[in-house]
């Protein structure tokens, strides 16, 4: 019988799939003739009834809109998109660089929930919970099959609430219980150090909401480092995705503005007059003018192009790596109903001279690859990719936070230096430009 009924309803739902197309297809030669945009909404609802009422299972309503919504958006460009609660959620939370939690950073590690390190000054830090701790049960859940994301999801939670962790910890494993009280976290997008005396590193991570902030406090930090004064500085923005567009220019503001006649940091257009601004750097005493040089990669997109390409129009800095990514473009935010937003594409930014590196990139004034060239028998051997490289860089590198004046976890810097031959290259420009600037000589010599 229901074999019976489903060869009956196979014409009708033929007949309305091709009605469904036949809209679709007049409705966009009645568009492309100049039809009001209210045909193409009545086709919108049209087909959206057909699809409900014919198609061939009971329809997910919000699963359907969602996906008209992703199609919609998918004809546009790739960093427009409907983002819905929980990944508009966490989006904020990267942002703001702050969440209710217990303060650890966690990774996989033989398939096992393993704590990368807890943060300073945390809820898990004073605790006692360590590196290579593994978390085996979260408020009595197993974490075994269980995911990072899931596991952050059941460790987040307001200000106050409480939360258990069952970790084990040494070979043979010891089993631990830590009965935490969640507090607000507060995620350091900088990272800053000596590389030896009178040369600083600062890794900027994302630009989130104190961005500006913390780089300032880290300039401090490596000044008084140094004794009152730096002679050279890396600036580190290799696998940096970009963040808010005012943090960028608060890093630049730092070191463009001590000239009242060449204050731009970028510009960006649009379609909408209110999207046509310029940032412009406040004018006033700035950081002094020692070297500094500007580390990129195919990482570095978005609000670190936006520094790097400043810097470089300013002749700052002097920008070094290989090719950024290209993303020259600024999305906007715009909520829905049901605590979603439309992440949308609503202009395009340009460095200080006019360049807009939409799909292009910032290209380095000193092209330096991850590793030091491989000769054979004297000739440079072909290209080696970047997986193949034995201590190739992670995309989540990190570096060590200058915690007192004068001290650090590599003084000598060596360390990081015999693995990392770019911030190498970088350390040796500076010496090189610091000499030269010693001695008296200038760039018109």
């Amino acid at each position: 019988m229901k074999k019976l009924i489903l060869k009956a309803l196979l014409p009708i739902l033929a007949a309305a799939i091709a009605i469904c197309l036949a809209i679709i297809v007049i409705s966009h030669w009645k568009l492309q003739s100049g039809v009001s945009d209210q045909t193409y909404l009545t086709l919108l609802r049209e087909s959206h009834d057909a699809v409900t009422k014919n198609y061939v299972e009971k329809v997910d309503a919000k699963k359907l809109v969602k996906g008209m919504i992703d199609g919609m958006l998918a004809s546009l460009d790739p960093h427009s998109a409907y983002l819905p609660p929980e990944p508009f959620h966490e989006m904020e939370v990267q942002i703001s660089g702050a969440f209710g939690g217990v303060g650890i950073e966690l990774g996989m590690k033989e398939g096992r929930l393993t704590v990368i390190a807890p943060i300073d000054d945390t809820p898990a830090f004073r605790a006692g919970i360590q590196p290579n701790d593994h978390i085996w049960k979260i408020d009595g859940v197993s974490t075994h099959g269980m995911g990072i994301a899931a596991a952050v999801k059941r460790m987040r939670g307001g200000k106050g609430t409480q939360v258990t962790l069952t970790i084990l910890r040494g070979a043979p494993p010891r089993q631990l219980t830590f009965r935490l009280t969640r507090d607000i976290i507060r995620i350091r997008s900088v990272k800053a150090r000596i590389l030896e005396p009178g040369y600083g590193l600062i890794r900027i991570a994302q630009f989130q909401e104190q961005t500006g902030d913390e780089f300032k406090r880290a300039l401090r930090d490596l000044r008084a480092a140094s004794g009152g004064g730096l002679k050279g500085l890396v600036i580190d923005l290799r696998y940096n995705p970009g963040g808010l567009l005012g943090a960028a220019v608060e890093v630049v503001n730092c070191f463009i503005g001590d000239n009242a006649a060449q204050t731009l940091i970028v510009s960006t257009r649009g379609r909408l007059a209110e999207m046509n601004q310029l940032f412009q750097a406040t004018v006033g005493n700035k950081e002094p003018h020692y070297p500094i040089v500007v580390l990129i990669n195919g990482g570095s997109a978005s609000a670190s192009e936006i520094v790097a390409g400043a810097l470089q129009d300013h002749k700052r800095a002097i920008v070094m790596g290989t090719q950024s990514f290209g993303k020259g473009s600024v999305q906007s935010l715009f909520p829905l109903p049901g605590s979603g937003a439309l992440k949308l594409t609503t202009a395009r930014y340009y460095t200080p001279s006019g360049r807009s590196i939409q799909a292009k990139g910032i290209t380095p004034d000193i092209e330096v690859g991850t590793i030091r060239p491989v000769m054979q028998n004297g000739i440079q051997e072909g290209h080696i990719r970047e997986k193949d490289l034995e201590n190739s860089l992670a995309p989540q590198e990190k570096g060590a936070v200058v915690n007192e004046p004068g001290k650090s976890p590599h003084p000598d810097g060596k360390s990081d230096l015999a693995k990392d031959y770019q911030l190498g290259r970088a350390l040796d420009l500076l010496r090189s430009l610091s000499m030269l600037r010693d001695k008296g000589f200038t760039a018109s010599q």
